[in-house]
């Protein structure tokens, strides 16, 4: 049987200098978030990373707001992850240079873009501060690099079924080796009131699949949509994303990811359910980082694991 994993999005931070994609929650808290404060720690990211290896979930990128780190505190973060994960990942953290890549570049397998919309003038309203030729020329070094592109999309912003063919097209175009769709999830104080039908997002992913068999794809879903689970992975999808993971280990939430991707024909790599008990104490007295930061990465954890 086919295999699947949870693949699960690190944030690096709760800020963008952005802030006006019409459908994120900090579109909403404009001029209200400090900077600052929106940092998370080293040791929460990186128990978080060491969780993603025990659990065996595969790491969907490294995630951020534009202009939220510095490049020095992403490349520090980058080593320690790679030390503690032995993989080098992939980042979401906006628009990239030359000189950003080559400066990741040891530690990185790629890049996404936030495309978000590939309706071109529904997304110049929803993104505007997000140009599409601003990503497609990011995706042009990382071919001088030999690196990867990723993209992101979201279903349910106002696209059709005959936006379609465009997804297509811009994944030939440019040689996307990976693609994340997300069914929307309304934020409160959006212009957006409900997600899309599972029919209708199932309905991008089989399109997709069907036009480009070895293409990654990944698929969100949520705590409220995992009956839909079953229907992305026959429609396509490799692995799955999205859910609050840690929040619902060991619970009847899990239990249902579980089943979804079992009734799918597939074998569940990834541990949700029924965990073996793991010393997290002494996995993390191994890792070769910094010792300082040890017993902090302790203290999280035990946040992190409590359901365990």
């Amino acid at each position: 049987m086919k295999k699947v994993f949870f693949e699960r999005a690190i944030f690096l931070n709760w800020y963008c200098s952005k802030q006006d994609c019409a459908f994120c929650y900090m579109s909403t808290l404009k001029g209200k978030v400090d900077k600052d404060k929106s940092r998370r720690t080293r040791a929460s990211i990186f128990a978080e990373a060491l969780i993603c290896k025990k659990l065996n979930w595969k790491i969907e990128f490294l995630s951020g707001g534009y202009d939220a780190l510095l490049k020095e505190e992403i490349l520090d973060i980058l080593k320690n992850i790679y030390s503690i994960t032995k993989e080098k990942q992939w980042l979401n953290i906006g628009v990239l240079t030359k000189e950003d890549l080559l400066l990741f570049e040891p530690y990185i397998k790629g890049v996404a873009g936030t495309v978000e919309c590939i309706n071109s003038s529904l997304r110049e309203k929803l993104c505007p501060s997000k140009p599409l030729n601003e990503i497609t020329e990011m995706f042009k070094i990382c071919d001088e690099f030999g690196l990867q592109k990723a993209m992101t999309i979201i279903i349910g912003l106002g696209e059709t079924k005959n936006d379609i063919p465009k997804l297509l097209d811009f994944i030939k175009k440019y040689f996307v080796n990976r693609v994340t769709f997300y069914a929307l999830k309304p934020q409160e104080g959006t212009i957006f009131k409900k997600g899309p039908t599972t029919k209708y997002y199932v309905e991008w992913i089989k399109r997709t699949r069907v036009a480009f068999p070895k293409l990654q794809i990944i698929a969100g879903t949520w705590s409220n949509r995992l009956g839909e689970v079953k229907d992305l992975l026959l429609s396509g999808a490799d692995n799955i994303t999205k859910l609050p993971a840690i929040k619902i280990l060991n619970s009847k939430k899990a239990k249902e990811l579980v089943f979804q991707v079992e009734s799918a024909n597939r074998t569940f790599e990834s541990k949700f359910y029924n965990i073996p008990k793991i010393d997290w104490n002494n996995e993390i007295d191994k890792l070769f980082i910094d010792e300082n930061l040890k017993d902090d990465i302790k203290k999280k954890m035990q946040y992190y694991t409590k359901s365990l």
